[in-house]
């Protein structure tokens, strides 16, 4: 698999490669930072793999990959992907399909805008570098209705309702979306009939094309270059609120229909029907993946429409450890990670939190309403304070406006998790972090800063993507992250295996490889040690894992390491970060963030008229830390972000491709950031006390 887009870089990535996949933690040590020296870096040999058993493993029929390594290595994939099989994707437009988003990710070029006067794509795109893994996840709501109304010859083309979702793109989106919108959604009877049954017939037929896609892109020999997974997305949207999820299965055995929205309306009986449908006796075994939190209103938050008995609590809490192991913290509907304000979460405010944020707590959000009147959807506009949710849900988060609560950014919900389990006895929001794209073109792992062609539908040109757009779209979106897994190797079982387990990670964006583990013995020169991942596996935790309880007089340990993406273009590293979150005796919650390693005031910046980021950094970052401040009667989670330098903005780059004449006011009025700052975030590793 080629990673490397970079050549100059290849010596560099080989030796940082070594690094990581060597390193491990174990002991003790006072808080020195140890940045690694990129000259003798780029010159330490690489040592030769060593020759492993492979074990029997495989849930499927396959060949045994070669680069099997113990030890585990980093992957890069997209989990989250739309192509035309969507009923709101801008792919309906070249008409990509998921072949082509499969074909997409493993570097091959697809057709692509501008549109040419014939309507069809007259571009191509190409990513710089292919990606490891893909999941792609249409839509599993409409797949049959949009059938019906697409279809010539089928027995609803001609109903009332199909000749309105004809009319315009956008207005077959919003005539869809009014279905999934209500708390309680029913397919269009003018369409499926009263029982539904023939929207089920006709959804048949696409995601089985799906599944022949993921099927065909498959690696199965033992080279091992590319895995996709057969996935769909579930799209809950109550009171236009964010409650989708990612479904991805493990292999091929899935069931015969997704289950959707309509299907299940809530979490729990999602997984309920998933697990009537997708049965350890068929082979079948599935995960789910919550996304876009941060336009949630409070929804992402556990027991939804349950009656709040300690029994109903532990049973929510049990099911979703073992479906929802991880929830994606970044894609182009912003990041997810943190807020700024809430009241209820005690700690100085961050500013890393704003990057890419679509909710402000206190802003005054101007947002585009919709209502259906018979076939056709009249739009409005209206403003609102965005403030607390409180004790309940809000509404309209899908539009970035309504209420935020503190299960709505990961590190937030993370302690409403402790301190649920202070209560019950096990946590309902133990989730690792990855990122995805959610790009709705086909166009998996497209995150260049410096080289977006848009997401979603009114995005193919830089003078659109500077417009303010539908929903979290236009100028407020960006192109996405990534996701990250370690893994013994590229198969759906080893992928799927890290992800139910929570070695996973995200990026938002670049290719930075972070590695986090914890301890409570580790030496302090762990970072020098050739033996660091045997170590670290041996004597403790690596990310997403769980302490065991503290020994007397001990404080726990964290190894961390991150390598900067070799990629052209790519950035240094500026810092590493520990983020740790608590809940004292009397229930209140506390964030800090850690500052562990590299020049956090390095003075790097961007040059305004050529985009070009200027300053030194690092290649790689090393160190082993002590939490000096553990309280080892407090439950507690840590996790690793780590930080690039500055880097210009797509908008930036937008702007720069329009003449300075015709550029739109937000190139110039200020009112959105010139500079980003890249980032990746691990899964955390939680400490419960007893």
């Amino acid at each position: 698999m080629n990673r490397l887009s970079n050549p100059g870089m290849a010596v560099v990535w080989a030796a940082s490669m070594t690094l990581i996949l060597t390193m491990g933690a174990c002991g003790d040590s006072e808080p020195a930072a140890k940045p690694a020296d990129p000259s003798p870096a780029a010159e330490a040999p690489v040592p030769e793999k060593a020759v492993v058993e492979h074990p029997e493993k495989y849930s499927e029929t396959r060949e045994a990959c070669d680069d099997y390594t113990p030890l585990r290595q980093p992957l890069f994939g997209d989990t989250h992907v739309h192509t035309s099989f969507s009923f709101d994707a801008a792919a309906n437009t070249t008409g990509s399909t998921p072949v082509d988003a499969n074909r997409f990710a493993r570097g091959e070029s697809i057709a692509f805008w501008p549109m040419g006067e014939d309507g069809k794509p007259a571009g191509t795109f190409k990513i710089d570098r292919p990606l490891d893994f893909l999941a792609v996840t249409d839509h599993g709501e409409f797949l049959g209705e949009r059938s019906l109304c697409r279809e010539v010859n089928s027995p609803r083309y001609d109903s009332d309702f199909c000749k309105g979702t004809r009319v315009s793109e956008r207005q077959s989106m919003m005539m869809f979306a009014a279905v999934i919108t209500t708390e309680d959604p029913a397919r269009v009877p003018e369409v499926c009939g009263e029982d539904g049954q023939l929207c089920r017939d006709f959804a048949k037929a696409p995601w089985q094309k799906i599944i022949e896609a993921s099927e065909e892109a498959y690696d199965r020999s033992s080279t091992c270059e590319f895995t996709s997974f057969i996935a769909y997305e579930y799209t809950g949207t109550p009171g236009t609120s964010n409650y989708h999820r990612n479904v991805i299965f493990r292999n091929n055995n899935v069931p015969d229909l997704p289950v959707s929205y309509i299907d299940a309306p809530l979490d729990s009986k999602l997984w309920a029907r998933l697990d009537e449908v997708c049965t350890d006796e068929a082979g079948c075994d599935y995960i789910t993946i919550p996304h876009n939190s941060n336009l949630a209103n409070g929804r992402m938050g556990p027991y939804m429409k349950l009656e709040p008995t300690k029994a109903n609590r532990i049973a929510y809490a049990e099911k979703r450890q073992q479906r929802e192991p991880i929830i994606e913290i970044f894609q182009h509907k912003g990041a997810s990670e943190c807020v700024n304000g809430l009241s209820m979460i005690l700690g100085p405010p961050d500013e890393l939190c704003d990057v890419e944020a679509v909710r402000v707590m206190g802003r005054n959000e101007t947002f585009a309403t919709r209502e259906r009147v018979g076939n056709k959807i009249v739009l409005g506009e209206t403003s609102r304070v965005t403030d607390e949710c409180g004790d309940g849900t809000g509404d309209s988060g899908m539009l970035g406006a309504g209420c935020i609560d503190e299960t709505d950014f990961v590190r937030s919900g993370l302690l409403v998790g402790l301190n649920e389990e202070n209560d019950i006895g096990i946590n309902p929001m133990k989730l690792g972090i990855i990122a995805a794209t959610d790009t709705h073109a086909a166009t998996p792992g497209s995150v260049s800063e410096s080289d977006w062609r848009g997401a979603v539908s009114g995005e193919s040109t830089p003078l659109e993507r500077l417009q303010p757009g539908l929903l979290t779209s236009g100028i407020k979106g960006n192109p996405g992250g990534l996701a990250g897994v370690w893994a013994e190797e590229n198969s759906r079982d080893s992928i799927f295996d890290a992800m139910k387990r929570r070695e996973v990670f995200g990026t938002s964006g670049p290719r930075i490889v972070p590695r986090f583990f914890g301890g409570w013995n580790y030496p302090d020169d762990l970072c020098d040690d050739p033996h660091r991942v045997e170590q670290a596996y041996r004597d403790g935790v690596p990310m997403g894992g769980d302490f065991e309880q503290a020994p007397i007089d001990t404080a726990p340990v964290f190894l961390a390491f991150a390598s900067r993406d070799p990629g052209e273009g790519s950035r240094p590293l500026q810092q590493m970060q520990l983020i740790k979150g608590w809940v004292d005796a009397e229930g209140k919650m506390y964030n800090e963030v850690m500052p562990i390693a590299g020049t956090p005031n390095n003075g790097a910046d961007v040059d305004s008229t050529s985009a070009e980021s200027r300053g030194d950094g690092h290649d790689t970052l090393c160190r082993v830390y002590r939490d000096a401040s553990f309280d080892p009667a407090l439950a507690a989670y840590y996790y690793l972000r780590v930080v690039e330098n500055p880097t210009a903005r797509w908008s930036v780059h937008d702007c720069m491709r329009i003449p300075e004449a015709d550029r739109p006011a937000v190139c110039s009025d200020g009112s959105y950031p010139s500079t980003i700052q890249e980032m990746a975030w691990t899964s955390p590793i939680w400490y419960r006390p007893n």
